[in-house]
């Protein structure tokens, strides 16, 4: 399906006049739809952490360079997530706070294991990577939309452009949506909405191991200092 597909299935819910065009029309209803099409298209995006949209990034250290430029087409880090360096066998350290990031950087801390933190539209790791040594993680695009060519873009700018997650579910939050805004009945269409993300969202994280009996570890449990102590 595309969003001129989509739109055409919205508009027969809707009661609108059904378009041969969607993105050069001048019709009001259209334009309206095209506007709510990348409205509902970007809240579904950022709704949760589809693995579609997931992005390994890489930094590679040089020995000097503790501010690394985020790439430009992030939005924001994963609701879970840690940067790995390639000499540690621990994640670094996350500081959320600027104030203790600030801290760290006047008191000139020594540092067992790096630390980052975001600001800037950057990435801060303290102290720099050694060179040759990479740090990864893993963050959304905003490359929500597929072309024709199949490249990528943030945007629906032309009719035969498709939504890189369900289409179905963009239909049904466009509709929802749509009679919100008209002041008509939504709240069964809505109702409809939330029930099919959630199960997507389900879908979408794959399979769980099962396990039987006690756990006898925490799941997200690390290594406290990894490298050996030599008395």
């Amino acid at each position: 399906m595309t969003i001129l597909s989509t739109i055409q299935g919205v508009c027969k819910v809707v009661g609108l006049t059904v378009p041969t065009e969607a993105l050069a029309s001048t019709e009001r209803a259209h334009v309206e739809l095209v506007a709510l099409a990348n409205e509902m298209a970007d809240r579904i995006a950022q709704g949760h952490d589809w693995q579609s949209l997931k992005v390994l990034a890489t930094i590679t250290g040089d020995g000097s360079t503790e501010s690394h430029s985020l790439p430009s087409d992030y939005i924001r880090m994963l609701k879970k997530a840690q940067v790995w360096s390639s000499s540690l066998e621990t994640p670094l350290t996350p500081i959320s706070d600027t104030d203790e990031w600030l801290g760290l950087d006047i008191q000139a801390f020594d540092f067992v294991i790096n630390a980052w933190t975001i600001y800037g539209d950057q990435i801060h790791i303290k102290p720099a990577l050694a060179s040759a040594v990479t740090a990864k993680y893993f963050y959304v695009t905003n490359q929500i939309v597929t072309a024709s060519d199949s490249s990528t873009k943030t945007t629906f700018t032309a009719d035969d452009d498709t939504f890189r997650l369900s289409e179905r579910l963009l239909t049904l939050g466009m509709i929802w949506q749509w009679r919100a805004h008209k002041g008509l009945p939504y709240q069964e269409d809505m109702e409809t909405f939330e029930a099919l993300k959630e199960t997507l969202i389900s879908d979408d994280k794959g399979s769980r191991m099962v396990r039987l009996g006690k756990v006898r570890l925490p799941g997200d449990l690390t290594t406290s200092y990894p490298q050996s102590i030599t008395p």
